[in-house]
C-alpha cells in the first residue's frame, strides 16, 4: 500500500518512521511518473512490514523536493532513520524495481 504524503506530514511519515521508507517523488504532468505510479503500488505489496511506500508531489511540495536535491523525476529515495540511503531515478518496470529495492535492502541489512 502506498500513502500519499505532503510537506505537512513528511516529518512524521518519513523522518520518524520505525522502518525504512521509499519515497516516490513525482509530478502529475510527468509521463514516466504516470507509468511508475502503478508499478510502485504493485511492488509495495511485496515489502509489507519491511519497507514503507509513500509518494510525494514535487509540484505541491517543492521544499521537500529541494531538501532531497531532486533533479529528475520519477525519483525514488530510500530513507532510513531520517537519512537518505539510496535512490532510484527514472522509470523501472516491476522486476527491475524489485531487484534494485532488494539490493538496497540487503546493503542496509533489512
Amino acid at each position: 500500500m502506498v500513502t500519499k504524503i505532503t510537506g505537512q506530514n513528511f516529518e512524521k511519515e518519513v523522518m520518524e518512521a520505525d522502518m525504512p521508507v521509499i519515497i516516490d517523488f513525482y509530478a502529475d504532468w510527468c509521463g514516466p511518473c504516470k507509468m511508475q505510479g502503478p508499478v510502485f503500488e504493485e511492488v509495495s505489496a511485496d515489502y509489507k512490514g519491511r519497507l514503507k511506500f509513500v509518494k510525494l508531489s514535487v509540484e505541491e511540495n517543492p521544499r521537500v523536493g529541494d531538501q532531497f536535491s531532486i533533479q529528475g523525476i520519477p525519483c525514488l529515495v530510500v530513507v532510513k532513520e531520517g537519512k537518505e540511503v539510496d535512490r532510484i531515478v527514472g522509470f523501472n518496470p516491476a522486476d527491475i524495481l524489485k531487484q534494485k529495492i532488494d539490493s538496497i535492502l540487503s546493503k542496509m541489512g533489512a
